[in-house]
């Protein structure tokens, strides 16, 4: 692995189908799973979408890591293999994993569904970077004025898309995403 790729944020994404009438013992055992997850380093959130398949309650869970070394870190641990090795016989179809780079995630991912429309894709994102491109320009203008070399044009263009890219990756494109998660992908309501 190259430097980029190493140090690339990553995502886990998890899919357990859960057996009928476990859905109780499952919830308290992910609880407990994801307060470990969260002690790991490198651990930056999770996102835990519930829904059915083939009539069987079905949590997709979506670990999100600063980068594969410390996602890998993770997988690799005694107390995740402890905890997984403890939930299987809930499951329905085992423990399946899927790694990614996390740019790949802001739609939730799930093997089982296809992807939003791509018109979908481009309203959730225009409603997360409009906003944004007009107001962190403006969040970063005082700083500009005091120190004048910030506000050369390079300069305050790289913090201010910078600030945009990071606020979309890691904060309002998962939370829109999860907000309008029915609308995006109408066929998980039916199940």
């Amino acid at each position: 692995m190259d430097a980029d790729t190493v140090n690339e944020a990553a995502t886990l994404v998890v899919r357990h189908r859960v057996k009928a009438g476990h859905e109780q013992q499952y919830e308290a055992w992910l609880r407990r799973i994801i307060d470990t997850a969260s002690r790991y380093a490198g651990h930056m959130g999770i996102d835990v979408f519930r829904s059915h398949s083939d009539g069987l309650p079905l949590f997709t869970c979506v670990l999100h890591f600063s980068c594969k070394l410390h996602l890998q870190g993770w997988l690799d641990s005694s107390d995740r293999q402890e905890l997984v090795a403890e939930v299987k016989p809930l499951l329905a179809g085992g423990d399946q994993i899927e790694v990614s780079s996390a740019r790949e995630f802001w739609f939730v991912p799930a093997s089982e569904h296809q992807p939003p429309p791509r018109w979908k894709q481009a309203c959730v994102t225009f409603l997360v970077i409009m906003p944004l491109s007009l107001i962190v320009p403006q969040l970063w203008q005082p700083l500009f004025k005091r120190i004048t070399w910030l506000g050369s044009h390079p300069v305050s263009a790289v913090l201010v898309t910078l600030s945009i890219v990071l606020l979309v990756v890691y904060l309002f494109m998962p939370m829109m995403t999860r907000w309008l998660a029915a609308w995006l992908n109408p066929q998980r309501r039916e199940e």
